[in-house]
């Protein structure tokens, strides 16, 4: 049974919601009719809007349909406890953060429990009243700070997405003319004038594909990216990429090659979808960063079949998986730049270094296939990222 003890200490009513325009919806999950009841009056009181479940089914219903702003949950119900439910709201990725109060009987000892599968506080039986609405007021705040933090970040990904794709279409524009230039629409240039054209041309483009990838980016991370998915041969998309890049390798007298293990008419090839022009946009900016960063030797390309055991994790079972290798001879990568070398705006110090955008881009469209992106390097050894995909999910 769940006791209230009340104590008249001071008016409950100075602890009222103040300056809000909309009353805080808390959640009370108890199989206890009267508990409910009782809480309902005490929180009703307060200024607060409740609604109650008797079960956890009933209350992860209520909750999918509109998440509340605080679920205050009983530990001990029958068919499923407040553990149970605690961690399934914790899984469910859909959901906004929703602070969860625990109530506990004395004699339990796995309040630990509760905090670890994801609870926000706890309080224990028999309930203070002022202990109760000091801890709902407190849950509350902290939910009304991740919000307010959420909204910032939101709006400024928002103005940064909105800023991005207001700046491509000028430099669309100028890339357009300055090409039409270059022809010798406008009249005949001198050769100095060509040369100023072609640094114009190139820094514009550059600007180009920055902005394009920062929009890709924001894309990926506000979940409005849509990936078309498709039987796709990754042996001839490598081939055809290799054949892309071949001459920026010429032009540092690299050796670019692409090795393969798998048979093209193999059952994990077969098997094999995704989004071609992602995978595209991967590979090309993996095997670039390897040409770019590689001053003498080679950039060899390895596809293989990986262990099927690689995403056990992920899948519970072995599955058919593919790995594409990128080896390289250039300077390698320090233990620092590694931590974070996938972040956004993570560049790394090397002088040929980018906006930190290039590699957290690839690790989104990895993640979005459900694979994994890793590296290993050392200073002075070169670089090996590797990519691993599953060949169905």
């Amino acid at each position: 049974m769940l006791r209230i003890s009340c104590q008249p200490t001071h008016s409950m009513k100075s602890l009222s919601i103040q300056n809000s325009t909309k009353a805080d919806r808390i959640l009370v999950v108890d199989d206890a009719p009267d508990n409910v009841l009782l809480v309902q009056t005490i929180l009703e009181d307060e200024g607060y809007e409740i609604s109650s479940a008797e079960n956890g089914f009933s209350a992860l219903t209520q909750i999918e349909q509109s998440a509340p702003d605080l679920v205050l949950l009983d530990v001990m119900m029958p068919g499923m406890d407040g553990y149970e439910v605690t961690q399934r709201i914790r899984q469910n990725e859909k959901l906004p953060f929703i602070p969860i109060l625990l109530i506990t009987a004395h004699d339990q000892p796995s309040v630990a429990q509760g905090l670890d599968v994801g609870a926000d506080d706890f309080i224990r039986k028999p309930v203070e009243m002022d202990e109760l609405l000091a801890r709902v007021r407190s849950l509350l705040r902290l939910k009304h700070s991740v919000d307010e933090r959420d909204l910032i970040a939101l709006q400024r990904e928002d103005f940064v997405s909105r800023l991005a794709h207001d700046l491509r279409t000028p430099l669309v524009a100028a890339d357009r003319m300055l090409s039409l230039m270059q022809q010798g629409a406008l009249g005949e240039l001198s050769n100095p004038m060509q040369d100023a054209l072609g640094t114009m041309v190139r820094s514009n483009q550059n600007l180009i594909k920055m902005v394009n990838m920062l929009l890709e980016v924001y894309r990926y991370e506000a979940g409005r990216k849509t990936l078309s998915f498709g039987s796709v041969d990754l042996q001839q998309l490598l081939s055809e990429i290799v054949e892309e890049l071949a001459p920026l390798a010429d032009a540092k007298n690299l050796a670019l090659k692409l090795d393969s293990t798998i048979d093209a008419n193999s059952v994990e090839m077969s098997k094999f979808r995704g989004d071609r022009m992602e995978l595209h946009r991967l590979f090309t900016n993996l095997i670039g960063n390897a040409i770019k960063f590689t001053d003498s030797g080679a950039v060899d390309i390895y596809l293989r079949t990986a262990n099927p055991s690689v995403f056990i994790k992920t899948w519970n079972k072995p599955i058919s998986s593919v790995a594409v290798d990128i080896q390289d001879t250039g300077p390698g990568i320090s233990p620092e730049e590694k931590a974070k070398l996938f972040e956004r705006f993570g560049p790394g110090t090397h002088k040929r270094s980018g906006t930190g955008l290039g590699l957290h881009l690839c690790r989104q469209i990895v993640e979005a296939h459900h694979g994994a992106i890793e590296v290993n390097s050392e200073v002075g050894k070169g670089s090996l990222f590797t990519v691993r995909l599953p060949c169905q999910f």
